[in-house]
């Protein structure tokens, strides 16, 4: 019974030392650093430059949609009626430009013609009547008072029939460069006005400009939509990162280019990333104030890891932890 006894106190004994050995054991081991981020994606913010009340909104929340599927619609009364107004713009301006290019009208070049060959008429009958005046004068019939007048009526009709050549002329030749450089300018003017007016009807009618899934809609049909607001968020999966807060400490142990394993929880799976961005500039919101004995505090720094390949069923805001121990950090 005795060395039963001794037995039991023995191994109980062995038991209690092997205990002790092992707490001392961790007590004194180095603990494992584990960092935890999170999971982020490129998010769009789909918005339209037009005011105007939302007219249809083509997709819901979680919709996961191709680049280019329509997202909503935008009416604008105000807008359209400004197109109509640029559109008048554009025609009598282009109407103005082919007029100064065409120049003038066959029945206006015939009339200018008309007028001219009547002046050229009546030029050759005052010169006429003018020699024989003169000859008149001077076998002494006329008076010099008839000859002067004769004269007078003669030069008269020369003017005129200069004046009616010009306008012949000018008739035949058409608008001057610079009328039709003027009305080129008014059109191309016109043309710019309607050409904004449909910039802004084009984006009446929004896209999707990626891939991805619908994370917000933030108006509904029959709301306003100012310029600018943001009226469908989305979010591309296939473009994310995990992103870390690295603490100065631990910073010379990763470098730009390493590949790591990363553990999401939420998947229970372990993802292959490489480091695509180190910080340059610390994150002076989030230090650390160091242990006693150390006379500096510590920065954050962030960084941002790839996935080597596309990892299903990923969703932003998920928790990555990075174990520096079991990748050899």
């Amino acid at each position: 019974m005795n060395r039963s006894h001794h037995i039991a106190a023995a191994v109980a004994g062995a038991i209690i030392v092997s205990v002790l050995i092992i707490g001392l054991f961790k007590a004194y081991q180095q603990p494992s650093t584990v960092l935890q981020g999170q999971i982020e994606a490129t998010e769009h913010s789909v918005s339209s430059k037009l005011t105007g009340r939302i007219s249809t909104i083509d997709v819901r929340r979680g919709d996961n949609v191709a680049i280019n599927t329509p997202l909503f619609s935008i009416h604008s009364t105000v807008v359209e009626a400004k197109r109509r107004q640029a559109l008048g713009g554009f025609s009598a301006a282009s109407a103005q430009k082919q007029q100064a290019d065409s120049g003038a009208r066959i029945q206006e070049i015939s009339a200018a013609k008309d007028q001219w060959l009547k002046a050229k008429a009546a030029n050759d009958l005052y010169k006429a009547t003018f020699k024989r005046v003169d000859n008149l004068f001077q076998e002494g019939v006329v008076s010099e008072q008839k000859r002067d007048e004769a004269r007078t009526q003669w030069q008269a009709a020369q003017y005129t029939e200069q004046a009616a050549l010009a306008m012949y002329q000018i008739a035949q030749e058409g608008a001057r460069v610079e009328t039709k450089a003027a009305a080129l300018g008014q059109q191309e003017m016109a043309q710019g006005a309607l050409d904004e007016v449909d910039a802004y009807l084009a984006d009446s009618q929004m896209v999707a400009p990626i891939n991805g899934e619908i994370t917000e809609v933030l108006l509904q049909p029959g709301e306003l939509a100012p310029a600018g607001f943001p009226v469908v968020s989305m979010v591309d999966i296939d473009d994310s990162w995990a992103v870390f807060q690295l603490r100065e400490d631990l910073l010379s142990k990763v470098k730009q280019g390493d590949r790591v394993t990363l553990h999401i929880p939420a998947l229970n799976q372990d993802v292959s990333y490489t480091v695509s961005h180190i910080s340059v500039m610390g994150d002076f919101a989030t230090w650390r104030a160091t242990e006693s004995g150390h006379d500096f505090d510590m920065r954050t720094f962030e960084v941002e890891l790839r996935p080597s390949s596309p990892v299903p069923n990923l969703k932003v805001g998920m928790s990555v932890l990075l174990d520096f121990d079991s990748n050899g950090l």
